[in-house]
């Protein structure tokens, strides 16, 4: 994996990757290092499952702060002023009429670093946002799933 790789965020997932980093600085830093303290306090460490703990979490939460801080060092934040309002593309919402399930959905397109399926936030790489990418309303998609071929009409453009 290239280390340097860009990362797309809208401005909403950047606020929450530097929320999160900010937190796991400040305050879960502080909160287990308190835990790694009173810990020691129990005696031989060896045998101490408290402080292991602890210093399992300490591990991950650094691991989690570097993955949070290379992010954000290569994030490239698009522009909403600059979204078009009638082309689908990152930082759009669009809703489409999904003919095999004869329903409507509403997606938000966004980078991988923010999708979320179960929040409908998909991927601009993922097959459905990759397919909706350039489309207008009234353009008809087809996406390639295992089961066959699905086709989604663009019934709307919304920006938040």
């Amino acid at each position: 994996m290239n280390n340097n790789a860009q990362t797309v965020l809208t401005p909403k997932g950047l606020k929450k990757i530097e929320e999160e980093y900010e937190y796991l600085k400040v305050e879960k830093r502080k909160e287990i290092a308190e835990r790694i303290k009173i810990a020691r306090g129990f005696g031989d460490l060896s045998e101490n499952a408290e402080y292991t703990a602890a210093k399992e979490e300490q591990a991950k939460m650094e691991t989690r702060i570097a993955e949070l801080k290379k992010i954000l060092e290569n994030a490239v934040v698009i522009d909403e002023s600059a979204i078009p309002s009638d082309t689908v593309s990152i930082g759009s919402k669009v809703k489409v009429y999904d003919e095999e399930f004869e329903e409507e959905i509403e997606y938000s397109i966004v980078g991988s670093m923010e999708a979320n399926p179960r929040e409908f936030k998909i991927s601009d790489k993922s097959p459905v946002g990759t397919a909706l990418l350039g489309a207008k309303v009234g353009d008809e998609v087809e996406v390639e799933s295992p089961d066959g071929n699905v086709k989604l009409k663009v019934l709307e453009i919304i920006r938040d």
